[in-house]
């Protein structure tokens, strides 16, 4: 598995913790940003992730913001992406599972670096279901294909 990993200057420190885990897990990884705590524009870091996930490059995608909402809504607009905002450990078992999302997001001032560690983990370590889900996550693919 390879992981694109980024972030805006709200999620610095988690991103810097996720890469310790993705390290400890012997996952590959690449680590696109951002290295500073003033204002950066969030969509600069999502959309790189995003297209590199699309386009097959990586496997998965992390991203980080200060509340993860404005990462997890830039990643969604680009074409097979399946970017999930999560901030408690049954989603992210469940958004694996059941949506096969390719991207989590999460939130620096939501959640400490413990549980953002412990969603990560189940989010990258967790297999996509299939079966009855596989015909809903059809549908929004199919959606895309006739939409954009």
């Amino acid at each position: 598995m390879k992981v694109a990993i980024a972030s805006d200057h709200g999620g610095v420190n988690i991103r810097k913790e996720i890469i310790h885990l993705l390290e400890e897990l012997n996952i590959e990884y690449v680590d696109m940003g951002c290295e500073c705590e003033t204002s950066v524009d969030y969509p600069d870091y999502a959309l790189p992730v995003a297209e590199k996930v699309a386009n097959g490059e990586f496997d998965r995608g992390i991203l980080i913001c200060g509340t993860g909402i404005g990462m997890s809504i830039a990643a969604n607009k680009v074409k097979g992406i399946r970017c999930a905002l999560v901030h408690d450990t049954f989603s992210a078992q469940a958004t694996r599972e059941h949506n096969d999302t390719n991207i989590l997001s999460m939130g620096e001032r939501v959640i400490g670096p413990g549980l953002a560690r412990d969603i990560a983990k189940i989010w990258l370590t967790t297999e996509y279901q299939g079966g009855r889900h596989a015909t809903r996550v059809g549908k929004i693919s199919k959606y895309e294909e006739e939409h954009n």
